[in-house]
């Protein structure tokens, strides 16, 4: 089972000032010394974008995280949410975004309050209403920089102790040379190794993980689910 994001199992990389800026956000909001109320996360799949709202939303029951499949009411301002994150905002219907604009305006006006985006662009390249794109752009616009190698190997490791497992090093090594190398399709290939792993009630190997994709027909570079 995936692990739930934290701000502890962030492999920071590249990206330690957004990380820090998120994490000490619900504390500066209460205290009113917030400075940056409305921030913008862009990279592609894997950089770590929704792993940091959702580790925000983690920290403090008075946060929303917000997708384009979220009910449209989900969308409405709420005084008992103090932080509303919106991911994928590439992918928001029109309603949606006229709901997401209203719900920018209505953080902004409130000292308490901040609003979290993050997409796979930057503002000024997104296909949406001009009002809201200008909106995100407003405030810190952060690019997330994908990990190294050594870093999605950590990663991994990590993941794998998170669930009590022991991950060969060679495993990880494996993984990065043969497989789809963003880190969603390595976490999800991890949870199919971890439930293989326990049905065989053997340890991660690279012979284990082998015998996987011998079994399920999968190939190198096949692997995304």
């Amino acid at each position: 089972m995936p692990l739930p994001a934290t701000f502890d199992n962030f492999i920071v990389g590249g990206n330690h000032e957004v990380k820090a800026l998120l994490a000490s956000l619900p504390v500066e909001l209460v205290s009113g010394t917030a400075c940056d109320r409305s921030i913008y996360l862009w990279g592609e799949v894997g950089s770590g974008r929704t792993h940091l709202m959702e580790a925000l939303c983690h920290t403090t029951h008075t946060a929303r995280y917000l997708l384009p499949h979220s009910p449209l009411d989900s969308f409405v301002f709420e005084e008992s949410t103090s932080i509303y994150c919106v991911d994928e905002c590439d992918d928001l219907s029109p309603n949606k975004q006229i709901a997401a604009f209203n719900l920018f305006n209505e953080c902004r006006s409130r000292s308490h309050c901040a609003f979290i985006a993050a997409g796979s662009q930057p503002p000024i390249n997104m296909n949406l209403r001009e009002d809201l794109r200008t909106r995100l752009g407003w405030g810190v616009v952060f690019h997330l920089t994908g990990l190294d190698d050594e870093g999605k190997k950590q990663a991994l490791q990590m993941a794998a102790r998170a669930r009590g497992l022991e991950l060969a090093i060679d495993v990880s090594a494996y993984l990065l040379t043969h497989f789809q190398r963003d880190m969603s399709s390595l976490m999800a290939l991890l949870n199919r190794l971890d439930r293989f792993s326990m049905e065989k009630k053997r340890a991660i190997t690279l012979p284990l993980l082998r015998q996987m994709l011998c079994q399920t027909g999968t190939s190198s570079r096949e692997v995304n689910s």
